[in-house]
């Protein structure tokens, strides 16, 4: 069986998250950064970070040693904790009409709204829906991302969630990033469901939970909890139900009104995403639990509402991630750096805060612990800038693109036309 080694550097700056906490505020200074650095990769993972020229002196075996000439910076690879990215269509017009001053009831009386774009992916095809996807996770992987949460929710009947689940699980298999399927089948009572909400949540609970663990298709379930879609009251027995067949639970709380973060916590939930609508009750709730606050800068960018508090969030000693929403509706820009550097700076975040929640921090959210940092034992996924200073990264908020990705311990991306002038 052939080993695969590789030592990979120098880098100017070799930023491993480690020995940074999971919850509350995070200073500059807590950021563990090696200079003049290598990585030395075994079969996919981190086999020791460090000095270059020490890891290098350090080998007796013969092994592929990559020598960069220039300045870089190497960060762990990124985690998209939170996006939509399976679906069909668009809704441009859903911006347009948004702008032009109406209401989301009004929107969707005119077609639009989370309706109009389970009508288009009921409309593709099983292959169709899987391209889509894959075309889409290619692009957050050019972004650095290594490792991509993708809801169903545009399906809303247990077929078509079907559908859309093992598309994602076909995308998943051909993808160079890890894609995390949850099924958000609770995204909102569908228009052709002929009963009442507790009907079709006990329905998708009882018909489709058990498939989704035969077929292993996820092992995440989410809702949307917000007056628009399911309340408190209707969604406790669902994810009750989801609980006690061992699934994860993620929760959208809090985008409109509050209530989400309150089942999030009562049932110790892995993540609550959204938050917009959070006051101090809800900050002082997640910041007591151990569930992860996931911020979706792009979704308050779409809708034009208010970001959620991630300084009050972290100051409280609660942990934050940060996510793209990458959706048709109210998070069209599918861009993590861009929306997470927008964030920093209406919410006052520290890089150190901003990178550990596009890293080790969204690793929690997924319940995932075999990523996020560069350290010993961990998946060798790792993200490649050409510069001399981490700080360029979010200073820029996107224009300082990646050179290259890598995932597994290979080179997956590289940036051809490279320029950063």
């Amino acid at each position: 069986m052939m080993v695969n080694e590789r030592l990979i550097g120098p880098f100017k700056q070799l930023l491993t998250m480690k020995n940074m906490s999971v919850k509350g505020a995070l200073k500059d200074a807590e950021l563990d950064i090696i200079e003049n650095a290598g990585v030395l990769i075994k079969d996919g993972k981190i086999k020791a970070v460090g000095k270059f020229n020490t890891l290098k002196l350090s080998i007796t075996n013969e092994i592929e040693i990559i020598e960069l000439k220039g300045n870089f910076v190497v960060l762990p690879g990124f985690i998209d904790c939170h996006t939509h990215i399976a679906f069909g269509g668009n809704r441009a017009n859903d911006f347009a009409m948004r702008n032009a001053g109406s209401s989301y009831l009004e929107i969707a009386e005119a077609g639009g709204g989370i309706w109009s774009t389970v009508k288009h992916t009921r409309a593709c095809s099983l292959q169709e829906l899987k391209d889509l996807t894959s075309l889409r996770a290619d692009e957050l992987l050019q972004q650095g991302i290594t490792t991509i949460e993708v809801k169903s929710g545009y399906g809303l009947t247990i077929e078509e969630e079907l559908k859309t689940l093992r598309a994602i699980k076909s995308s998943n298999e051909e993808s160079s990033s890890d894609l995390i399927a949850t099924c958000l089948a609770a995204h909102m009572l569908p228009k052709d469901y002929g009963g009442e909400a507790e009907g079709y949540l006990s329905e998708i609970a009882a018909k489709l939970f058990p498939i989704l663990k035969e077929e292993n298709l996820t092992n995440r379930i989410d809702a949307f909890v917000e007056r628009s879609a399911f309340s408190a009251e209707q969604i406790l027995p669902y994810y009750q139900k989801a609980k006690d067949m061992g699934f994860d639970l993620t929760v959208h709380a809090d985008q409109f009104t509050v209530s989400g973060s309150q089942i999030a916590v009562d049932l110790e939930a892995v993540s609550a995403d959204h938050l917009e609508a959070s006051t101090e009750n809800e900050i002082r709730l997640l910041a007591s639990s151990d569930v992860i606050p996931v911020a979706l800068p792009a979704a308050s960018l779409g809708i034009g509402c208010d970001f959620t508090p991630a300084r009050k969030l972290l100051d409280a000693g609660a942990s934050l991630a940060i996510a793209t929403d990458w959706n048709p509706g109210s998070a069209p820009m599918g861009k993590l750096i861009e929306s997470a550097s927008i964030l920093a700076t209406m919410q006052k975040l520290s890089n150190a805060e901003v990178l550990a929640a596009i890293t080790f921090r969204a690793a929690k959210a997924l319940n995932l612990n075999d990523r996020g940092k560069l350290e010993q034992g961990l998946l060798a996924d790792f993200v490649i800038y050409e510069t001399d200073n981490y700080q360029y990264i979010t200073y820029q908020q996107g224009r300082l693109q990646p050179k290259s990705v890598w995932k597994n311990g290979i080179e997956v991306f590289v940036r051809k036309d490279y320029n950063n002038d």
